[in-house]
Parts: C-alpha cells; sequence; structure tokens
C-alpha cells in the first residue's frame, strides 16, 4: 500500500461568487522513504497539494489517504491529533519559538503528542540535536542561530517523535547556496538512516537536483512527472 494516495482530489476557494480552482482532479501515489518534490510556479498549486497530505486543509472533492487514513474525512481536532501522532514539517520561516532553547523546541512536539518520561524525552531531543549537528548549541535561543543552524534545528524538530512522513515547505528560501545544500544532504542522510519519507514544495533548483522524484504542477494539474 502506498504511504500517500490522492484520488481526483481538487481544492477550490471561494470568495464571494468569485470560486479559484487551486487543485484539480489530482490523481498521486507516494511510496514510503521517497525524497519527493512538489514544483512549478507560484499559484500552480503545490502548496495547497502539501497541505491536503499534512492534514492542514480539506480536498473540496475526491480523497487523500494518508497511511491507510482518509485525512479528508478528518474534523479539526482529530486532523490535529494525526499530524501530532505520524506527521513532522519544516518551514521556510523555521517557525521556532523564540522564547525557548533549541533543545526546547525540539523537545517540544514530545510534550504536545507523547506521553514520555522526562529521561527518555532527553534521550530522543539529544539524540536528533546530535543527528543534525547541533548538540552543542542546545541551550542557544533562536535568536542566537544562524539561519542554517535554525533549520537544522527544525529537521530536529520535524523528525523527534519519529514520524514516517516529514513535508518541507520551501525548506531553503532563507539559505545561503552552501547552507541550503547542507541542509538538504542531512535531510536526505535522515530519509537514509531513519526511513523517513520527505515531501517538498518548492522553487529551489537544489532541492529539485536533489530529489529522487519530481512532480511539477502547473494551473492546479499535474503536467509532468519525473524520477532521477
Amino acid at each position: 500500500m502506498a504511504l500517500i494516495e490522492a484520488v481526483s482530489a481538487s481544492k477550490i476557494y471561494r470568495s464571494g461568487d468569485v470560486e479559484v480552482a487551486a487543485l484539480s482532479d489530482i490523481t498521486l501515489s507516494i511510496e514510503a522513504r521517497e525524497f519527493l518534490a512538489f514544483v512549478g510556479p507560484s499559484g500552480s498549486g503545490k502548496s495547497t497539494l502539501l497541505n491536503l497530505v499534512g492534514c492542514l486543509d480539506h480536498p473540496s472533492s475526491g480523497t487523500v489517504t494518508v497511511m491507510g487514513t482518509n485525512v479528508a474525512a478528518l474534523n479539526r481536532t482529530a486532523s490535529a491529533a494525526f499530524r501530532g501522532e505520524h506527521l513532522g514539517f519544516v518551514f521556510q520561516e523555521f517557525n521556532l519559538v523564540p522564547v525557548l532553547s533549541a533543545y526546547e523546541n525540539v523537545e517540544y512536539p514530545l510534550l504536545m503528542v507523547r506521553n514520555w518520561p522526562a529521561d527518555k524525552r532527553r534521550t530522543q531531543v539529544m539524540k536528533m540535536l546530535d543527528a543534525v549537528g547541533m548538540a552543542e548549541q542546545a541551550h542557544k535561543r533562536p535568536d542566537q542561530l544562524s539561519g542554517g543552524q535554525k533549520q537544522r534545528v527544525a529537521v530536529a524538530r520535524a523528525l523527534v517523535s519519529e514520524p514516517q512522513l516529514v513535508l518541507a515547505d520551501e525548506p531553503t528560501a532563507n539559505l545561503d547556496h552552501a547552507t541550503a545544500h547542507n541542509v538538504i544532504a542531512l535531510m536526505k542522510q535522515m530519509r537514509d538512516e531513519f526511513g523517513t519519507t520527505f515531501v517538498f514544495s518548492t522553487h529551489d533548483q537544489k532541492i529539485m537536483e536533489a530529489a529522487e522524484r519530481i512532480v511539477m504542477l502547473e494551473d492546479g494539474r499535474i503536467v509532468k512527472e519525473q524520477r532521477a
């Protein structure tokens, strides 16, 4: 069974009497351990598709199944629980909590969705910070870290609860060239080590070159797919 399955999924946004089709009749299958990118121009629907997979939005029609669950049928509470239990997210703006240390930012998902004792949380958090090369910076707040360091902490946070699936929306957009390459290599290493599936929404050529499968969208439709 595919990890992600979209069947005739469409998304229509309404503003008064105006309808905008963000996605039209998307049918797509993604297997476990893929390193895949949704690409296309602004307004092509790639971020909308990522949001449907991530239970951040629901299709107007069709189905989106993630890990055997029809996420389109989940209400807000169930969607939040599903995200916390199964998904990790990496965002363009990092979305770290500014008053928390790197350690506390990575620990946060475990406090929210895992009923783990403190010693087990600490072991897991330090394991992830060490994996991304940030163990020595664990005590620092986000304003004391570089952009690349913040993104490394964000990757550790996305992986700390051991999700099967990580969704990354323009994760390298605010990084310099060398740092972006390092973060991409880190995520591919984490995929190889932990078996995590990574799905990106991006304009970044560096991610496109690293992706093992590219799904190109235009005007809300899949127009091309290619594998490395």
